[in-house]
């Protein structure tokens, strides 16, 4: 059986669906409860601290968005979507698999260690233990659909003979999670300081290295 559509997912669908004036506006929303849920965290937040921040009424901000939680998750699913779209452009049929990963590893690191992103991780993270849907959307918007796209440039490497047949659900994982530990979790817990340019670039050649090592064609 399909899955049904929430209704707080009704109201975001609505409304992406709606014309030119619309989308504006509902850019306007998003924008204005960006800032405050960033500024407050999503417990701290309210629709009239929104409204405000996005330069409209509270009616015209319940016609958009029946609820905080309905906003909140609409945010999150259309930030994480556009992260990783932008980062996961990989083009099938390039042949240089390293060089494709590194450019993949190194937009990856450089969007997960701004302060907003792991500002949003953070939030998420606390507010999913009451909501867990705001869990799932970001993990569905976000780290699936990165997955599933670098699972279908490995497929199509296995396919064209340039790397060994392969789990490539598994070895995706496995290439996001190598180019990740290294800083990730650290900064989640206010650890340190984000990565120089020059440590982004060792992190991100060693996860190449060690993901060609393990999943490169055999015999090389």
């Amino acid at each position: 059986m399909a899955p049904t559509m929430s209704t707080d997912s009704k109201t975001a669908a609505t409304a992406a669906e709606a014309g030119p004036a619309d989308t504006d506006k509902r850019r306007q929303i998003l924008d204005g409860a960006r800032e405050v849920f960033l500024a407050s965290g999503f417990d701290g937040a309210s629709m009239g601290a929104i409204a405000k921040a996005a330069g409209v009424s509270k009616g015209t901000l319940y016609v958009y968005f029946e609820s905080k939680e309905s906003l909140f998750e609409a945010l999150t699913i259309e930030e994480k979507r556009s992260l990783a779209e932008n980062i996961c452009r990989l083009d099938h049929d390039d042949p240089d698999i390293a060089a494709v990963l590194r450019r993949l590893g190194t937009s990856l690191m450089e969007a997960m260690v701004r302060p907003d992103h792991i500002a949003s991780v953070r939030m998420v993270i606390g507010a999913a233990e009451k909501f867990p849907r705001f869990g799932r959307a970001f993990y569905e918007a976000g780290p699936l659909l990165g997955r599933t796209r670098l699972r279908a440039y490995l497929d199509a490497q296995v396919a064209a003979g340039r790397l060994r047949a392969m789990d490539s659900d598994l070895a995706a994982r496995h290439f996001f999670d190598l180019c990740a530990a290294t800083t990730m979790r650290r900064l989640l817990f206010a650890v340190g300081d984000p990565p120089t340019e020059a440590e982004t670039t060792y992190w991100v050649a060693e996860a190449v290295r060690v993901f060609l090592a393990a999943y490169g064609p055999e015999g090389r």
